[in-house]
């Protein structure tokens, strides 16, 4: 299994932040390599990504969710299997820091190879300054889930 960290600090309040971040059907605007996610249930995701030429599919359960402080999931089913959580810490009135933590579990040789050259770290570092440039850009979410699990 392998561990990644990375943070992120972004122009918006804790709130903004957060409720972006909730809209797991938005995240192909900013995650590369994700073709697809679909909400099946407040709890509940199905994800179609394609990176490095490999596309696959999987379900991603929430198993926490604080409305301006996390976000946690696991997979559950399919072709990837990952577990994380992303907090949220209020910096000031206008500023956040997003901190990602994940574990994922390489399958196969280029996975692993790919895990070692530090493709998924590079990955989500990408991706957290992807969505630093999505939500400053539009100034607002697109939506928000403020739900507790």
């Amino acid at each position: 299994m392998s561990k990644i960290e990375e943070s992120v600090e972004v122009a918006v309040p804790v709130t903004k932040a957060y409720n972006q971040w909730t809209q797991f059907e938005e995240f192909p605007r900013f995650m590369d390599g994700v073709e697809r996610i679909e909400q099946k249930t407040p709890t509940l995701t199905h994800w179609v990504t394609k990176i490095g030429g490999v596309k696959r599919e999987f379900d991603a359960q929430i198993t926490e969710q604080i409305p301006d402080e996390r976000v946690a999931w696991t997979t559950v089913e399919g072709e990837a299997r990952q577990a994380g959580v992303v907090t949220f810490h209020r910096i000031d009135d206008q500023h956040t820091k997003i901190m990602l933590q994940l574990e994922h579990d390489p399958e196969g040789i280029a996975d692993t190879v790919g895990d070692k050259l530090g493709f998924v770290r590079s990955k989500a570092t990408t991706d957290l300054k992807n969505f630093k440039k999505f939500i400053e850009s539009r100034g607002t979410e697109t939506g928000a889930w403020r739900g507790e699990v």
